[in-house]
């Protein structure tokens, strides 16, 4: 089955739109990727300061494979582009990070329900 990644970003409060703005800027980059299933920026609802960016791949070596691949730096280029205020990835206003925290959560799809 499956392997989900979970990165967990801290986005201090007034950061989140233009965190979004700025992944949705890079969209494209992922869908092509060999063994990629899935992606959903996930924004809280609940009072918390964390979004989830969740991934489903095929397997471990793909992901892994997509984290060495040429889209994954170009992404993350633009994040660190934005820290300048120059980019689109995960900065906060005209510059700077929106996040202040990042952490990557790995899980294996053991079940999966789907609608008939």
């Amino acid at each position: 089955m499956s392997v989900v990644r979970i990165n967990v970003l801290t986005v201090p409060e007034g950061s989140g739109a233009e965190l979004e703005k700025r992944f949705g800027a890079r969209a494209g980059l992922v869908e092509g990727s060999e063994g990629f299933e899935g992606f959903e920026l996930l924004r809280p609802t609940d009072g918390t300061d964390k979004y989830l960016v969740y991934t489903r791949w095929r397997s471990q070596e793909d992901f892994e494979n997509w984290t060495k691949s040429a889209a994954f730096t170009q992404g993350h280029a633009k994040a660190a582009a934005d820290a300048q205020g120059t980019g689109h990835g995960h900065g906060h206003g005209h510059g700077g990070p929106a996040s202040t925290a990042a952490e990557l959560w790995g899980f294996e799809v053991i079940q999966k329900v789907e609608p008939q």
